[in-house]
């Protein structure tokens, strides 16, 4: 275990989700839900989904990160961990010690960012402070004629901002006063609680969320990214790097997270192979793969074994003996 190297003027220098996960220069590893493997099938089994993340988080991984799928859409071909995101980090809340809990990522377009923050802060203060939010604007678009709002899909981006500004204001101001044209009204006359467990909850947007860089940078904790090739990650984590310069006006530290479908495959030496939005791999060339990552500003890969051709407890202890090693997890500072 790593002791955690951020600055301690850093916001989140003594939050314990954030902590565990991100520290510069320094890759960890995660898994997007649900720790399964079902590489023909829309959605998992969920038979062994407890033991498979209290194994997780009992072997040092970093991070396990929810998603938000609340239809099964056949046009788009998988369930996530089948059970609400909030609900089943809750869960997780109650059944892990030290592995964060994350989403990724919240489609905060579909939820009232009131609801959001009552949901968000709850997870986060029933897991000592352990959630990190990742946001997203949404891109099934089956999903918004459902929710009542076909109209608002090509103005998601709008949508977004205004559900994040909302959101924050309610989740760390007391009795919090504003306006919001798509969502009500907040006058000072109530208080959404709990609040969060430090005071703020991490945020991270999940791609562009039809938002512009500066915006990003100056308003998420983070950015989590799809899955890029190796030869395009420097360029990208070097624009990350430079916007948050440019429009803070310092290095702030902003982690740069990555989300893969993995497949490890059984011979250790097999160079990668590319699979849809992710690798099949040999664990040595893993690791290998995983530095040069490290290297260009990569600070956390989730891995999502949904394609995985082995089953999943084989190959979450196999990365454990073998690649977690070279990645550990951080130990949060003490408050």
């Amino acid at each position: 275990m790593n002791a955690a190297s951020l600055p301690l003027d850093h916001p989140f220098a003594h939050h314990n989700g954030f902590n565990r996960v991100f520290a510069p220069d320094r890759l960890t590893l995660g898994f997007i839900l649900p720790v399964a493997s079902y590489p023909n099938e829309p959605g998992p089994s969920l038979e062994h989904h407890a033991e498979l993340t209290q194994l997780a988080d009992q072997l040092g991984f970093a991070a396990l990160w929810a998603r938000d799928v609340p239809f099964y859409d056949p046009g788009f071909g998988d369930m996530g961990q089948v059970f609400e995101a909030f609900t089943y980090l809750g869960f997780l809340a109650g059944t892990t010690k030290r592995i964060t809990l994350a989403t990724g990522s919240a489609v905060i377009t579909l939820r009232h960012p009131l609801h959001l923050a009552k949901m968000a802060a709850s997870v986060d203060q029933l897991s000592s402070g352990r959630l990190v939010l990742g946001i997203a604007s949404g891109d099934r678009p089956v999903e918004y004629p459902a929710f009542g709002l076909e109209d608002e899909y090509e103005q998601r981006g709008d949508r977004f901002r205004e559900a994040f500004e909302m959101f924050r204001l309610a989740s760390e101001t007391p009795f919090p006063n504003g306006d919001f044209d798509r969502f009500g009204d907040l006058q000072g006359l109530a208080d959404l609680v709990p609040k969060p467990f430090n005071g703020r909850i991490p945020a991270f947007v999940t791609g562009r969320s039809r938002q512009a860089m500066d915006w990003i940078a100056a308003n998420a904790d983070g950015w989590f990214y799809y899955f890029i090739g190796v030869e395009h990650v420097s360029a990208i984590t070097t624009l990350w790097r430079e916007t948050i310069k440019r429009v803070t006006g310092e290095e702030t530290f902003k982690p740069f997270a990555q989300g893969m479908f993995f497949d490890l495959a059984e011979d250790p030496d097999q160079a990668p192979m590319p699979i849809h939005a992710g690798l099949r791999i040999g664990r040595r060339y893993l690791v290998d793969y995983l530095e040069h990552m490290q290297r260009r500003g990569v600070n956390h890969a989730a891995l999502n074994l949904k394609s995985s051709r082995r089953p999943a407890k084989e190959v979450v202890q196999e990365l454990a003996e073998y690649v977690l090693p070279h990645f550990p997890s951080h130990e949060p500072l003490e408050p």
